[in-house]
């Protein structure tokens, strides 16, 4: 498992606070999963109730884990980053080119259903740069590699992948299948000219 660390080099508050005790850290991740299925669904406007509903806890345990809306906003969009980053780990034994694709699809479906969320955090720079970093750390390998096996261009960098991408993700789309059909185009434009065709 990957961590979310701070430039100083700390694990974010949102992680500091998950508790200890197992009934209390299952009810607190039950809170989590809930509260990202509830988002997904219905944007960030979601009712607490219903997360708490959907966790299977009263109302008052999700208050005692999260204070406020905001801080399970964090726990969500930092923990959908985590499970991104450490996602790169389960295509190592793919084949480069592979291996960049499968992870950059996850990365678009992530950017797509955390969208609501990034706008809620937006002014929080500190839980961006965690998250940017982890999210790179987990990427470049993979792009790297690819480079190495001759089969993505070696004049572009991690960062214009992810521009690319994000940029892809801004537009909606009528369907899931369109999107990957445009988000496929995009990817051909990666490869050496000689490994497109």
């Amino acid at each position: 498992m990957t961590h979310v660390m701070t430039s100083a080099g700390q694990t974010p508050e949102v992680f500091a606070r998950r508790p200890k005790r197992a009934d209390a850290r299952r009810n607190y991740d039950a809170l989590v999963v809930a509260a990202r299925d509830a988002f997904a669904e219905n944007g960030a406007a979601a009712s607490l109730e219903d997360v708490a509903r959907r966790a299977g806890v009263g109302i008052g345990t999700l208050y005692r884990n999260f204070p406020t809306r905001r801080h399970l906003f964090e726990a969500v969009y930092v923990g959908e980053v985590r499970a991104l980053s450490s996602s790169a780990a389960d295509l190592a034994e793919l084949p480069p080119w592979d291996a960049l694709v499968a992870w950059l699809h996850r990365f678009v479906a992530y950017v797509a259903t955390k969208r609501a969320l990034a706008e809620q955090l937006l002014h929080d720079s500190e839980i961006f740069q965690s998250c940017r970093t982890e999210i790179y750390a987990a990427g470049e390998p993979l792009m790297r590699r690819a480079q190495a096996a001759g089969v993505v261009r070696d004049d572009i960098v991690f960062d214009d992948v992810v521009r690319l991408i994000s940029g892809l993700t801004m537009a909606q789309f009528p369907s899931p299948e369109q999107r990957d059909r445009v988000l496929g185009v995009a990817l051909d434009g990666l490869r050496p000219t000689t490994a497109a065709r």
